[in-house]
């Protein structure tokens, strides 16, 4: 499989620019071939947490609606962050359509980010379902920026059958060690793809400037994007040699479920 990540910067006031990349990385995404194109953390809005609220459209809104064309229109599966707003509140959300354009999953961030100057909690309702979803032939486990420090999320991902565990972000610069290591950690320990979604740009007080990057199932950087421009970054995955990482060191069917608890809930 080929995996596009569209990593875009996003303008916090410019909703109309910001989603019209939907259509320019979906297009760049199909014409080398790839299966899936991902886009970053609130790609419609941008990252000023206190300006979402006024910006944050239901889901029917043109944000929904362009990423649906957008992936209809070029035959490509798509993945994108986008805000979402239901009644009072507001949701630092996922939308993942299929080539059709259908929406075939739908996940709502779980761990807001509350320390200053985000403050996720004062301006988001959080999310209460764990998110898998069957794309492009394969499992995935969706999941949103500050989740990735919350391996639970994860290994429940890689026990309902994950094969790729993809995060969506707006990862600040200030905490690149974290990025580094924390990628490759969940990649090892749950033996499978780790796809990050990453942005670029500045926004406020923060700067992001992550690598968007696929990790192999033994913690390889697959690929790795640059860390200030707008790109596409795309690399292959091989299910092939997931299997056969499994089967020469099988962690996950070794586990003590007897001791430390399962995650069949």
């Amino acid at each position: 499989m080929k995996i596009g990540l569209a990593q875009i910067d996003c303008l916090p006031e410019d909703r109309d620019k910001n989603i019209s990349k939907f259509y320019k990385f979906a297009a760049q995404a199909k014409s080398e071939g790839c299966d899936v194109v991902a886009f970053p953390e609130m790609s419609d809005t941008g990252y000023i947490t206190s300006l979402i609220p006024k910006s944050a459209q239901t889901w029917s809104g043109s944000a929904y609606k362009q990423a649906s064309s957008a992936a209809r229109s070029n035959a490509i599966n798509l993945v994108c962050g986008i805000s979402e707003k239901r009644d009072s509140a507001v949701y630092n959300s996922v939308a993942c359509f299929d080539r059709a354009g259908q929406l075939i999953a739908h996940y709502r961030k779980i761990h807001l980010f509350s320390p200053a100057p985000v403050h996720e909690d004062r301006f988001f309702k959080a999310g209460d379902k764990i998110c898998t979803a069957q794309i492009g032939g394969l499992k995935w486990g969706i999941s949103i920026c500050f989740d990735l420090r919350f391996p639970e999320i994860y290994r429940y991902q890689t026990v309902q059958g994950a094969e790729i565990l993809l995060n969506c972000t707006a990862w600040p610069n200030i905490r690149s060690s974290h990025w580094e290591h924390l990628t490759r950690a969940r990649a090892i320990e749950n033996q499978a793809f780790f796809v990050g979604a990453a942005r670029v740009g500045t926004d406020g007080d923060l700067t992001f400037n992550e690598h968007s990057r696929i990790v192999s199932p033994s913690g390889e950087i697959i690929v790795d994007g640059s860390s200030s421009k707008e790109e596409l970054v795309v690399g292959d995955i091989d299910i092939e040699s997931l299997i056969n990482f499994r089967n020469a060191i099988p962690a996950i069917s070794l586990r003590r479920d007897d001791i430390y608890g399962n995650f069949n809930i």
